[in-house]
């Protein structure tokens, strides 16, 4: 599943599953370019994985639009084009009553979470139109399906990506540019420990004792590996899918089979 000669932008990809990506995207010969606003850890992760000949950051602020012009732009510059555009950049939080909820809040992870996307698939359409190729991904999750369990931003945010890539996905066809979300499990990100203030391999445990795959856990690679798929020759006629890595989570419902057994118990 090599990606050799292709140039990718990430956007919140200096941690969690942004991060896991750009290490396999150049392992499997890809340039890229990581658009995040945690400075230290892009440029950490930059020089690990070769410096500018391989992989650059960039400060990018994904609900700003001239930031994510300029990270794209920066791409063509650097590489000389902009094959895949990975809209992975978000937030969330775990109020679940809009009793708890807020203007500022909601708006502000619509803003990364939706907006950000958005511009994303904007910028990059810019450029791969006039190619007549690319990829545009978005990390939406397995609440891009579901409800509950999170803050209704989130779940709205998530539902809405999915949306969009449908709708960018019938458009974009027409220049040959394929555009699909990947929709992961919970995965023990820096963003989900720090939010939850749970360590990770708590988490991680916590997390598996409630998903529908047993004995095992899913990890950031695993959805890197869904995205580096998507983003090859051999996903080449996939679009305007919503990948589900989440072990059947989403097609089941586990409260009734723990309900019979308890009654039968």
């Amino acid at each position: 599943m090599g990606l050799e000669g292709k140039v990718a932008l990430i956007t919140g990809g200096a941690s969690g599953i942004g991060g896991s990506t750009a290490r396999l995207f150049v392992q499997h010969g890809a340039k890229v370019v990581i658009a995040d606003v945690q400075d230290d850890h892009g440029s950490s992760i930059s020089e690990q994985l070769g410096g500018h000949e391989t992989i650059s950051y960039v400060h990018c602020d994904v609900t700003c639009d001239s930031d994510v012009r300029n990270a794209v732009d920066l791409a063509v510059s650097e590489y000389g084009k902009l094959d895949i555009m990975f809209n992975n950049a978000g937030v969330g939080g775990l109020e679940t009553s809009i009793l708890d909820s807020s203007k500022e809040k909601f708006k502000n992870v619509m803003g990364i979470n939706l907006y950000g996307g958005f511009l994303g698939a904007k910028h990059a359409a810019r450029v791969m139109i006039p190619a007549k190729k690319g990829c545009i991904l978005f990390t939406a999750r397995v609440l891009s399906v579901l409800g509950g369990f999170s803050e209704h931003a989130y779940v709205a945010s998530k539902h809405a990506v999915v949306g969009l890539a449908k709708s960018l996905c019938v458009e974009m066809a027409q220049y040959g540019i394929r555009v699909n979300c990947i929709s992961p499990y919970a995965v023990a990100t820096p963003l989900l420990t720090n939010g939850t203030g749970i360590e990770k391999e708590e988490l991680e445990s916590l997390v598996s004792e409630a998903g529908n795959l047993k004995g095992k856990i899913l990890e950031v690679e695993d959805v890197a590996a869904a995205a580096l798929y998507l983003a090859g020759d051999e996903s080449k006629y996939l679009s305007g899918v919503n990948l589900m890595v989440d072990g059947g989570y989403s097609i089941t419902n586990p409260s009734l089979p723990m309900a019979a057994k308890s009654f039968m118990s």
